[in-house]
């Protein structure tokens, strides 16, 4: 992983872990431990998929623009079908609360993809090569 793509990720990852922190002790008020420990599930099941996922994007980022596009896309695709069946397979778990897993979840993942943002609008990375010739700049 390059510099800027660690710095992204700890913009992300330490605004999540603290929300996540505030789900877990606010679902364990109604819910008690099993709530706490749903929405804990729920904090470590986004920290690992965007994890991987910013990961995966960073390395295809080396070989080329399209394959990092690519990288991103399916990466995106996959956690969402993951994450819906988790959430399906858990909606009847007794050994935590499934709302607390879900909305944690939520919450978590629109914290981590707003720290993302935050964190490649701070890097300031260029999204043109400035040397690289025009098209249609061609020797005449």
């Amino acid at each position: 992983m390059q510099a800027n793509d660690v710095r992204v990720l700890k913009g992300a990852a330490i605004p999540a872990a603290a929300a996540g922190a505030v789900a877990t002790a606010v679902a364990a008020v109604p819910a008690g431990v099993p709530g706490a420990l749903g929405a804990a599930i729920g904090l470590a099941v986004v920290a690992v998929f965007f994890t991987v996922g910013l990961v995966a994007v960073s390395y295809a980022s080396r070989v080329s623009p399209a394959v990092m596009m690519v990288t991103a896309v399916t990466t995106y695709a996959v956690k969402v079908l993951v994450i819906m069946a988790m959430l399906k397979a858990f909606e009847d778990a007794t050994a935590f609360e499934p709302v607390a897993f879900g909305w944690s979840a939520i919450v978590c993942t629109v914290v981590w993809t707003a720290g993302e943002m935050r964190g490649f609008v701070k890097t300031k990375m260029l999204y043109v090569d400035p040397g690289a010739p025009s098209p249609g700049q061609g020797d005449r």
